[in-house]
């Protein structure tokens, strides 16, 4: 393959995941600056993405969103692997336990991807979230989690290379490569994740790292449970470390190698 055609692919894919991240729409003038790609060019990968199914503009905005078809891609892979399906029961039981909500996230490569939930609310406020997401790794309890499982300089460069304005961000979020190294060393000391306002204001959760079962050493996966502030703080956050740490072990035991 020519330089040309490798390099035609990458902005194709990084305009997609671009899109992805921004679901409620992009003009093509931001795609094309967020990505420094040519506007010509950046209206050609959009044209690509929208004559195969994964793209589409709306006709009244003239905002380019990414179609239904790209999560089906995922959703097929994990079909295939059956992970949801094993695991879907384990986290709604923990979630009609804790009576909030808890997720799934998996690890591919070096990103984390929320994949599934159950949410344990039946009244008052109740948190949500939309599968498919990346996971912000140092403004969310899963995020630190796995960040504190690796060798910290190459947490710290993880970090630093996307930056640490996420797009989920609350008031207490690490702003400073000093206070993520701190946090690491914390989180690791206790064996899990909290997020305590980072990632939304007025949000709290904690998270644990899911082990893979032919290799321990390698994380597959997290699980947490988050909620209003106002319900769960930590002191209760606490109080789900036994159950939390229940699921995971399950998890463990029928995750697919």
């Amino acid at each position: 393959m020519s330089n040309t055609s490798t390099s035609s692919a990458e902005r194709c894919l990084a305009v997609l995941e671009l899109l992805v991240e921004h679901d409620r729409g992009q003009e093509v003038s931001a795609i094309a600056r967020r990505l420094s790609i040519p506007l010509s060019a950046t209206h050609r990968l959009l044209q690509a993405l929208i004559n195969a199914g994964y793209a589409r503009q709306d006709a009244l905005s003239g905002l380019y969103r990414p179609t239904l078809k790209v999560g089906a891609l995922g959703l097929r892979l994990l079909g295939d692997m059956q992970m949801t399906d094993v695991a879907q029961p384990l986290l709604e039981d923990l979630a009609r336990q804790t009576g909030e909500l808890v997720r799934l996230a998996v690890v591919e490569d070096e990103e984390m991807i929320w994949v599934s939930k159950a949410q344990g609310a039946t009244s008052g406020i109740r948190c949500d979230s939309i599968s498919g997401q990346h996971v912000p790794l140092h403004t969310t309890a899963m995020g630190k989690a796995w960040l504190a499982s690796m060798p910290e300089q190459h947490a710290i460069d993880l970090v630093t290379a996307r930056g640490f304005q996420s797009k989920l961000l609350g008031p207490n979020a690490i702003t400073t490569e000093a206070r993520l190294r701190d946090e690491i060393r914390l989180t690791r000391e206790r064996g899990y994740g909290l997020n305590e306002q980072e990632s939304e204001l007025g949000l709290s959760g904690i998270a644990m790292l899911i082990s893979g079962r032919s290799d321990p050493s390698t994380v597959v996966g997290a699980v947490s449970i988050a909620g209003p502030m106002f319900r769960l703080d930590r002191e209760r956050l606490l109080s789900f470390v036994e159950p939390l740490r229940f699921v995971v072990r399950q998890l463990q035991q029928v995750w697919p190698d």
